[in-house]
């Protein structure tokens, strides 16, 4: 059963990741959404840390991968590596070979925000760039190259859960039947990750950020949040007034500083706090959502990995017709509903008629066949 706070969660993490995306061509700074507050705009606060967003995703890939695992087969121990890997090929490939063909179809008329940049003054062929696509070092090719092509950039974080996602059931068969083992892992990730970000801290190639060390911390708290929830017993107290002090501290962390200042510790601290409300809605979830926002942050974060991955091809298209430099604050103010707009049209067509259909498929094809 899915738990609709989750995925309200997940509804504000991917919000954070396209208001963020759409400030970086399209500066609102200039629009009313500019107006100062303590000596910085409205919108650069709202937008600049939209990778908290991406850090809340690490957090609740972590938390569902090992509750569902839990749930299926009673301990970590028991993972059925097959059937493991075939839920992860349904619902990540058909999504990824999609935006790969848009990307290279639009990339073949010339239209520059899907073609092959050299940022750093060092050319990458395509080729390259779709193999490390497919073979998950997307974020280490951008480490070492820069945002090499815009469309096909957001799968920095996809590489990250994806080597999780290989990882995971082949750790839980060596350290599943003993969860102590598997849970000092886990402790030992979320400490080695501050100290890794210390090392490439405010670095331009954005190691801090996009590298697998910088990420696993996320993912690890998650991992054991959902250990954490299946060895709880009782009722947690004080529960809506846990959640509330958490969020206005993630509220307040958010708007604390740019997240290069702060990621040695920030990222770490926010997924904690990703992790605490987690913790507190898995108290009762089998509730349903009931209020208009509930219900259409549930649709959205249902949605969130459509969303993220093709939400850049209308931003590239945008920018093929709206050059950011040219864009009139009139004109930002205009394409921002419709920029939101469209990436709920398009990912709910895609999640619609082609990734939930062919999951479907996949799942019942070779899940039944292999069990």
């Amino acid at each position: 059963m899915r738990n609709y706070k989750i995925d309200v969660l997940r509804g504000i993490s991917i919000l954070l990741v396209l208001i963020h995306h759409f400030n970086i061509p399209y500066k609102l700074h200039d629009t009313f959404l500019g107006i100062q507050i303590f000596g910085e705009s409205l919108s650069t606060l709202i937008a600049r840390n939209g990778n908290y967003g991406v850090t809340m995703f690490f957090v609740i890939s972590g938390f569902l991968i090992t509750q569902h695992s839990l749930q299926r087969h009673g301990s970590l121990a028991q993972i059925k590596l097959k059937d493991f890997y075939i839920r992860r090929v349904a619902r990540i490939i058909p999504c990824l070979v999609l935006l790969v063909a848009m990307v290279t179809v639009l990339g073949s008329f010339g239209l520059k925000p899907f073609i092959n940049q050299a940022p750093n003054g060092i050319d990458v062929s395509y080729g390259l760039t779709i193999f490390a696509a497919f073979s998950f070092w997307m974020n280490i090719l951008i480490i070492e190259n820069g945002w090499v092509n815009y469309a096909l950039g957001v799968l920095w974080s996809l590489s990250v859960e994806e080597v999780f996602y290989l990882a995971f059931p082949l750790l839980c068969l060596l350290l599943g039947r003993s969860q102590k083992h598997f849970i000092l892992l886990l402790l030992a990730i979320i400490a080695y990750a501050p100290y890794f970000r210390s090392l490439h801290f405010g670095a331009e190639n954005g190691a801090y950020l996009y590298h697998y060390f910088s990420s696993f911390d996320g993912i690890a708290i998650g991992c054991l949040t959902a250990i954490v929830v299946q060895n709880f017993k009782g009722s947690l107290a004080y529960k809506n007034l846990i959640v509330s002090i958490v969020s206005i501290m993630m509220v307040m962390l958010y708007f604390y500083a740019p997240i290069k200042e702060v990621s040695t510790w920030g990222i770490s601290v926010f997924a904690l706090f990703a992790a605490i409300l987690i913790f507190c809605f898995s108290q009762n979830a089998a509730s349903k959502a009931s209020s208009i926002t509930s219900k259409t942050m549930v649709w959205i974060g249902q949605r969130s990995y459509e969303m993220y991955l093709f939400h850049l091809i209308i931003l590239g298209l945008f920018k093929v017709v709206y050059f950011p430099k040219e864009t009139l604050p009139a004109e930002k103010l205009m394409l921002l509903p419709i920029y939101f707009i469209l990436v709920f049209i398009l990912s709910w067509m895609i999640e619609k008629y082609y990734s939930t259909p062919l999951n479907r498929k996949i799942r019942q094809r070779f899940i039944r066949s292999s069990s």
